[in-house]
């Protein structure tokens, strides 16, 4: 049974409320789902023990927070043991300008998003960092000229 259909309306209201914005009180969503107070805690407590909530954070304006340029890097590794992928991922996963390292199927092993403050930055963390790993063969980078749509909620 997939996990989806393990929820119930209202898991999944609370859910899309707590996307929206997870400052609300248990107060405020138990107003928006038509639900005692005490009832919406608990299933909130209870959604987040299961893991359907891993984490609330603070979803920052990177351009206040001088992070200006942000770059998706696509890596190629020389050797594709099990080894040397959970090393490459143990090593980028410290570096504080990955924000989300992918593995992927196709072309390339992996995809980086990357936050800097400008090129002199990212060549810095280029160079010093990310090609200087063992087994990176190939990095291409692509930076991001514009946002149109930068959503991190997902459709229930």
């Amino acid at each position: 049974m997939p996990e989806e259909q393990l929820l119930d309306q209202t898991d999944q209201q609370i859910l899309k409320i707590l996307q929206e914005n997870a400052e609300l009180t248990s107060k405020e969503v138990a107003a928006q789902v038509n639900k005692s107070t005490a009832a919406v805690h608990e299933r909130i407590r209870k959604l987040k023990k299961e893991g359907y909530i891993k984490k609330i954070v603070a979803i920052l304006d990177r351009k206040k927070i001088n992070k200006n340029l942000v770059a998706f890097c696509h890596v190629l590794l020389y050797n594709h043991s099990s080894s040397t992928l959970q090393t490459f991922e143990q090593s980028v996963i410290q570096m504080p300008e990955v924000l989300e390292c992918l593995q992927m199927t196709g072309t390339f092993d992996f995809i980086l998003r990357v936050a800097v403050k400008d090129m002199d930055d990212y060549q810095h963390f280029y160079r010093n960092k990310l090609a200087a790993l063992p087994n990176v063969t190939t990095v291409q980078s692509f930076f991001i000229l514009s946002e149109a749509k930068s959503d991190f909620g997902y459709r229930l």
